[in-house]
């Protein structure tokens, strides 16, 4: 457990050196973000590999592993701009009821 705080906090101290954050609360929520889909897209690929039919409530282009576990992936201004005009704006539209019944009803 002390490692992942060590994470954690690694990672707020990058953040409050990125210009556009105002605050704790905001770096909270997209670490928070962060978080979710990281988690998120380690699970669609689990369902993937179990049905053949699954498909992800999540755009490709907003999957974990197509933007940001990618070593030669967008990086400084361009990463910024993706997440905070695309990527933040579109996971804020995302109904939670709509995404929990598209997942359950795909993995029967």
């Amino acid at each position: 457990m002390s490692n992942l705080s060590g994470i954690i906090k690694s990672i707020r101290n990058e953040m409050r050196e990125d210009r556009g954050i105002s605050g704790d609360g905001q770096r909270t929520e997209q670490l928070g973000w962060m978080l979710f889909l990281k988690i998120f897209d380690e699970k669609d690929k689990e369902l993937e590999l179990l049905d053949d039919k699954y498909k992800s409530p999540i755009l490709d282009k907003f999957k974990w592993r197509n933007w940001a576990a990618d070593d030669e992936g967008i990086t400084g201004d361009a990463l910024l701009n993706f997440v905070d005009q695309q990527l933040y704006p579109t996971l804020k539209e995302l109904s939670a009821l709509d995404t929990s019944v598209k997942r359950q009803k795909q993995q029967t």
